[in-house]
């Protein structure tokens, strides 16, 4: 849990950074190096959360590469899917949320079994 705790933070950050920019009125008519330098900054304490997320995730033995891959995209666009409705006020329209629909289905695929093939506890 402190994994997945962890990645939603960073990605909370990461979306401010790619995104934020568009919205943030203290950076209206600046320079795009501005811009970047503020991505940048935010940037910084995605890394301080990510880094760590995926250390422990994949050294503990919780998850594989794949699956920490996996997660992260779809919490990326689960938190991305918040901004734009809240920030950005755009709509999650009907293709948008069965294109996030079949992504959190790869995450039940990738994350339901274990390595080597063995099928999750009831199937």
């Amino acid at each position: 849990m402190k994994t997945i705790l962890l990645l939603v933070c960073s990605n909370i950050f990461m979306t401010l950074a790619w995104y934020g920019h568009l919205k943030f009125k203290f950076l209206e008519g600046k320079s795009v190096f501005i811009v970047i330098l503020v991505s940048w900054a935010i940037a910084f304490f995605e890394y301080c959360l990510m880094v760590p997320a995926n250390r422990g995730g994949y050294l503990s033995g919780e998850f594989s590469g794949y699956q920490l891959k996996i997660i992260q995209e779809a919490i990326t666009l689960g938190v991305f899917a918040l901004f734009a409705w809240l920030v950005l006020k755009e709509k999650l329209t009907w293709n948008y949320g069965v294109s996030f629909g079949l992504i959190l289905l790869a995450v039940w695929f990738a994350t339901a079994f274990k390595p080597g093939g063995t099928p999750p506890a009831g199937h």
